[in-house]
C-alpha cells in the first residue's frame, strides 16, 4: 500500500508500507523464554525467518532452539535482560555484525503481577514499569536510529488491551500498558516518514504463565498457538493495531466511552469490591 503522511502540517512524499519478509533479514523478540514471546518466536521460525530471541532464562532459551531445529527458520538465542541497556546494544552490534541486519522486531518483555491499594508496594509498581516500559524504551534506542538509517524496518510493541482502562488490581499493569500504547500513538507519524512501520499488539487473556496468576474469570481466554499466528499474521497484513480477540478488544474500548459513574459502578458489581 502507499500512504501520505503530513508532519506538522507539512505534506511529504508517499513512501510504502514496509513489510519484513524471512529473506530481508532477522526478526528479533524479547522475552522469547515462555508465553506470547516464545510462541510468537517460533511462529516466526515456521514462517522461515531467523530469529534472535532474547530473554533472561538462558535454559529456557535453550529448550527454545531445540524446539526450532525442525522448523523452516531458526533462532539464535541470547540471554539478556531488557533492562540492561547497555548489554542489549552490545547483543544486538555482535549479531547484526554476524547474521545481517534485524528488520523485525517484537518488542515483548513483560511481566504482572495483580497489586491492590492497600497495602500498596511502591517498589512492585515501579519493577512493572523499568521492565514494561523501560524495557520497550531500550529496544525503540537501539532499533530506531538503525532502521532510520536503512529506511525501512518494522517494530510492533507488545501491549494489552489493560492499556485501554483501569482495570481493578492491575493499577501497575494497566498504565504501564497505555503509556505503551500512548507511546506508539506518539511515534507513528514520525516513523512512517522513516520508512519504519510501527505497530502495536493488544492481546487480551492469553493461556500464558502470566495469566496463570489470575485469581478471576477471564472471558474469551486463548490458546498460545492461536494467539501467536494471529500476531505473526498482523506483522504481514500491518496495520497500527493487532487486538484480539475481537470481543473483548470491543468491550473493552465501549467501556472506556463510558462516563466514570456509569464504568465505576459496572466495576464494582463485577469485583464485588
Amino acid at each position: 500500500g502507499i500512504r501520505d503522511i503530513g508532519v506538522t502540517g507539512v505534506q511529504t512524499c508517499a513512501l510504502p508500507i514496509y513489510r519484513a519478509r524471512p529473506v530481508d533479514g532477522l526478526a528479533w523478540v524479547t522475552g522469547a523464554s515462555s508465553g506470547i514471546g516464545r510462541g510468537t518466536a517460533l511462529e516466526l521460525a515456521r514462517r522461515g525467518f531467523r530469529v534472535l530471541a532474547t530473554a533472561r532464562s538462558k535454559e529456557a532459551l535453550d529448550d527454545l532452539v531445540r524446539e526450532a531445529a525442525s522448523l523452516k527458520g531458526r533462532i539464535i538465542a541470547r540471554s539478556v535482560d531488557v533492562t540492561d541497556a547497555a548489554l542489549q546494544k552490545q547483543v544486538i552490534d555482535e549479531i547484526e555484525s554476524s547474521e545481517g541486519p534485524i528488520v523485525l522486531a517484537f518488542l515483548n518483555a513483560g511481566i504482572y503481577w495483580p497489586m491492590r491499594a492497600h497495602p500498596f508496594d511502591a517498589a512492585s509498581f515501579k519493577k512493572i514499569f523499568d521492565v514494561n516500559v523501560g524495557g520497550v524504551v531500550n529496544g525503540l534506542e537501539v532499533l530506531l536510529n538503525r532502521m532510520a538509517a536503512r529506511g525501512r524496518g518494522q517494530i510492533a510493541i507488545n501491549a494489552s488491551v489493560a492499556g485501554y482502562i483501569g482495570l481493578p488490581r492491575a493499577a501497575a499493569y494497566s498504565s504501564s500498558k497505555a503509556a505503551l500504547i500512548v507511546m506508539a500513538e506518539s511515534l507513528k507519524i514520525e516513523t512512517d516518514a522513516l520508512g519504519i512501520t510501527l505497530q502495536v499488539v493488544n492481546p487480551g487473556f492469553v493461556k500464558t504463565p502470566l495469566t496463570d496468576k489470575n485469581d478471576h474469570p477471564m472471558p474469551f481466554l486463548m490458546e498460545l498457538d492461536d494467539a501467536s499466528r494471529v500476531i505473526c499474521d498482523g506483522f504481514e497484513r500491518g496495520g497500527f493495531e493487532i487486538t484480539f480477540p475481537w470481543q473483548l478488544s470491543r468491550i473493552l474500548k465501549f467501556l472506556r466511552l463510558l462516563p466514570y459513574e456509569t464504568y465505576f459502578s459496572l466495576d464494582r458489581k463485577s469485583t464485588r469490591l
